[in-house]
């Protein structure tokens, strides 16, 4: 729907509103959005630090392997690299259910569906230098051998170089045994033994390689927990994937994924405890991400809501210590991906880049802790000390009902803030979605309207944000 406009001043602070503001000093917590009138909002940004720099790399794409045998990841595939390049330099994980699926083909020509060559490595790296992004590069457990893997390890290594983050070997092994690539008895333990075989092939020929994993779905403790304890010294970095829910179900709807999840906080904790318990270097990731698994719910994780979820979703993960998420797709199905494409180009920008953008641009710093004068659910708010001494806050809202007026008071004695608003026609619109007034175009450009520009009078700042919408005030 349109924003509503803001009445004046003394009249919009007595004004009920259809919004209300979540306490953030930990992880968000994110409630589904209401219809009832609420006061407006005060924010006051602390200046205690929340947790710790957000990475550089912190944003994250993930792309199942089969798409290395598609002509898109190319040097020369300039709206995807620009694409890529707006969001900063960020990791691409190349992996999915296609990993195990996917054979070393080391005398073949490329470009042939179900095999990688060298020279589909090749122009992997091209296309990473171009975009200046790394890659978490995927290897055939499943169905190959740590002979062959090795074989394509050592050929990656030498290709990616430095763009190279490291080897995550299989997919999801917490579910071999109920997918039909090992016997229903398969366990930990065999995996973990197979793991291992791996890893010595793949040392013996690239000594100095890097291992990220066990990239596994669901079985955090069995998998997860166990392979942090049990792969310390070999593993540089400790993957877990996310989904909010089946995309399959009815259930799966724009409600509950701006809901909060229960299992997030959680997660995020036990994975943070495993790492830092373990001495694992990297840290932690998550690997593959995104609304809802199964390919997405379509008209759902399509749609405007979805950018919003990515950014609560992101400052959720980077609060809790991870150091990046990669959030899965390809393809152009009417479920989720951040760009849609045909296998061969760009199609369209969809509302989750959107949101992962907007994230990329705030995310440059380390966060601060958020205390705000009522309970609510609609609106979250997140705040950054950015690297260049702004201070950069974000404000979401949530309700598809009328616009949150929020009376933000900061630290320090800040003069003017540049705001760069998030817009869309409602949370079920699919398409619409302006960053700055504007489109992101397929070819990746961005004609984006002038910021905004307000005064910060007293350490007070007075902004709008739309129903529904996002809104990055960078403050000096």
């Amino acid at each position: 729907m349109t924003a509503v406009s803001a009445p004046g001043r003394t009249a919009r602070l007595a004004a009920s509103l259809a919004v209300t503001l979540l306490f953030v000093t930990g992880c968000a917590e994110l409630k589904p959005p209401v219809s009832q009138a609420a006061a407006a909002l005060r924010i006051e940004v602390g200046g205690r630090a929340a947790g710790a720099d957000i990475a550089p790399d912190f944003v994250g794409l993930s792309y199942e392997k089969s798409f290395l045998s598609l002509p898109l990841f190319d040097s020369d595939d300039a709206p995807l690299v620009a694409l890529l390049r707006r969001l900063g330099p960020g990791v691409l994980r190349l992996g999915g259910n296609s990993v195990d699926r996917t054979s070393w083909d080391p005398t073949g020509p490329g470009l042939r569906k179900g095999l990688t060559a060298p020279s589909d490595i090749s122009r992997l790296a091209q296309f990473l230098r171009a975009a200046d992004w790394r890659v978490i590069y995927g290897l055939n457990m499943a169905t190959s051998t740590p002979q062959v893997a090795e074989q394509e390890a050592s050929a990656a290594h030498a290709a990616l170089g430095n763009r190279l983050v490291a080897f995550e070997i299989g997919n999801e092994p917490d579910l071999y045994h109920g997918n039909g690539l090992r016997g229903r008895d398969y366990s930990y333990s065999d995996w973990l033994k197979e793991w291992k075989s791996y890893v010595d092939a793949i040392s013996s020929g690239v000594p100095e390689a890097e291992y990220a994993g066990p990239a596994a779905a669901t079985d955090f403790e069995g998998f997860t927990v166990s392979f942090s304890r049990d792969a310390a010294g070999k593993a540089s970095l400790l993957t877990h994937h996310y989904y909010r829910a089946d995309g399959r179900l009815s259930t799966s709807t724009v409600e509950l994924l701006l809901s909060p999840d229960p299992r997030l906080p959680g997660l995020i904790n036990g994975l943070a405890d495993a790492a830092r318990s373990q001495g694992i270097r990297g840290g932690f990731r998550l690997g593959e991400a995104n609304s809802f698994f199964n390919g997405g719910a379509p008209h759902v994780s399509d749609t405007f809501a979805s950018s919003l979820w990515a950014i609560d979703f992101l400052f959720q993960c980077a609060q809790g210590g991870a150091e990046g998420v990669n959030f899965h797709g390809g393809g152009e199905s009417s479920g989720y991906t951040p760009i849609a494409d045909d296998g061969r180009i760009v199609q369209t920008v969809r509302p989750e880049y959107y949101g992962i953008c907007l994230f990329s641009m705030a995310a440059r710093g380390r966060m601060l802790t958020v205390n705000v004068s009522s309970g609510g659910n609609a609106v979250s708010a997140w705040a950054v000390a950015g690297r260049d001494d702004s201070l950069r806050v974000v404000l979401l809202n949530r309700s598809d009902a009328r616009p949150a007026l929020v009376d933000l008071r900061l630290p320090g004695a800040p003069q003017t803030a540049s705001l760069l608003r998030l817009t869309g026609p409602s949370l079920a619109a699919e398409t619409d979605t302006r960053l700055g007034g504007s489109l992101i175009l397929p070819d990746g450009s961005w004609d984006r309207a002038p910021r905004e520009v307000a005064v910060v009078r007293n350490g007070r700042l007075e902004v709008q944000v739309d129903a529904p919408g996002a809104l990055l005030a960078v403050i000096r």
